[in-house]
């Protein structure tokens, strides 16, 4: 029987001083006007009359006391400066708070099959947010799947102490980032841990699609003009980027946003198309959700550890199976910057750990 799952998205609700509430279905409408430049074509990518668009335009805009949307004729549907700013508010939102929510529903859908005495094997995984990571909930239909989103040392330890079989981490190609390094062999176990390949994805610039201020490598980062949006600190990524700005010589001081952060990479992203930086770091697929250009720095490896015992276990044998799969290849394949020709692929860790 196939799992039944739940999806959880944060929602908004705007209520003004007199208690009126408005539906949060504007959000779907504003993106649509934003990529159609027609209220018609809008409508109908939003499911919604070109009427009912129209009145909630007309409502939205009494609630707020201006409009959000600019109608001209002859010259279609823009968006004004608050809907943008409405807009991309939402966007950022949904990206900062997309690993919470996944995580709570899957704590959820895991007690949903408790409930049903669903007696598919569970499978505990603990990895960083990432793009191809986000796939598996959809291709484990036929497991109990417990993904809970943490940063790769969390993962590491959260193994160590048998809170998940699997936990997920990554290492770039190329480069050497010692101190992380050594946390993680601190954690991994050469005799014990086994690697389960999983994908490799592209980490560069993330920048506005004109590229105005003619960002081509990480020593334009240094111009006073250029504003950048940086990762939290604790990020598989901000240690790549850390270390690719040490290596290239760069004063961390001289980044103007430096100390400026974001949570996942699609929040970086939503952060650029907004407007409030001219430049992130994260992976491609993040710059091609959000209509953004992309400078390809370095590829990186994402893979997934479990205890050599675990491969025994039917739910670990399965996992491998899927994303060994055909069917997964065609998803990642959808991903910019992403491949998976190793996915599945069983090696000693320290085979991994020497390339």
């Amino acid at each position: 029987m196939t799992a039944k799952r739940i999806h959880i998205d944060p929602t908004w609700t705007f209520r003004d001083e007199a208690g009126n509430t408005l539906d949060p279905q504007l959000f779907k409408l504003l993106s649509e006007i934003y990529q159609h430049r027609k209220l018609t074509g809008a409508a109908k990518a939003a499911g919604i009359s070109y009427r009912h668009g129209w009145n909630m335009l007309n409502k939205w805009a009494d609630f707020f006391g201006t409009e959000l949307v600019k109608l001209e004729k002859g010259r279609g549907a823009t968006l004004t400066p608050l809907g943008e700013k409405l807009l991309w508010a939402e966007q950022r939102v949904m990206a900062r708070f997309q690993p919470q929510m996944a995580n709570l529903a899957s704590e959820l859908n895991v007690e949903i099959q408790k409930a049903l005495v669903n007696l598919t094997p569970l499978l505990r995984i603990q990895a960083s947010h990432g793009y191809a990571v986000a796939l598996l909930p959809d291709v484990c239909t036929d497991l109990q799947l417990d993904l809970q989103y943490s940063s790769p040392l969390e993962a590491l330890a959260a193994l160590n102490r048998d809170a998940c079989d699997i936990a997920g981490f990554h290492m770039p190609t190329g480069v050497v980032i010692p101190q992380l390094l050594a946390r993680y062999q601190q954690l991994l176990k050469p005799r014990a841990h086994k690697i389960i390949r999983f994908i490799t994805r592209q980490q560069g610039l993330m920048i506005r699609k004109d590229n105005p201020l003619h960002i081509e490598s990480l020593q334009d980062l240094t111009n006073t003009e250029v504003r950048f949006i940086n990762r939290q600190e604790d990020s598989g990524t901000r240690a790549l980027f850390d270390q690719l700005v040490s290596n290239n010589k760069i004063t961390a001081n001289n980044i103007n946003g430096y100390s400026n952060r974001e949570f996942t990479h699609s929040a970086v992203a939503a952060y650029v198309a907004a407007g409030m930086a001219d430049v992130g770091f994260g992976v491609e697929q993040a710059a091609h959700q959000f209509g953004l250009g992309f400078i390809p720095i370095c590829t990186e490896e994402y893979v997934f550890v479990c205890h050599q015992k675990s491969l025994k276990k039917a739910a670990v044998s399965r996992f491998i199976e899927i994303i060994s799969s055909d069917t997964f290849s065609l998803k990642v394949q959808s991903l910019a910057g992403y491949k998976s020709e190793l996915s599945g692929t069983v090696e000693e860790l320290a085979e991994f750990m020497a390339c």
